[in-house]
């Protein structure tokens, strides 16, 4: 059986809908994992950034005690 003439343009709009829907939906896993991806280098980035601060204080300490004693 045919489908009526009024329902192929309908049709074809809800095709549509749902190819959108299943791009956004790949688009939006992507930029989740994108975004742990990031999340995961910002907490290893801050990490470093606090070893190195805390041996560039130890330093700076070192450097002040070497210069009070002279």
């Amino acid at each position: 059986m045919e489908k009526p003439d009024f329902l192929l343009p309908l049709e074809a709009k809800v095709d549509a809908l749902i190819q959108t829907c299943k791009q956004l939906a790949e688009e939006n896993k992507a930029l989740r994992e994108s975004q742990a991806n990031l999340i995961s280098e910002r907490a290893a980035l801050l990490e470093k950034n606090a070893i190195a601060r805390t041996r560039i204080e130890t330093m700076i300490a070192r450097l002040k005690s070497m210069e009070a004693s002279t």
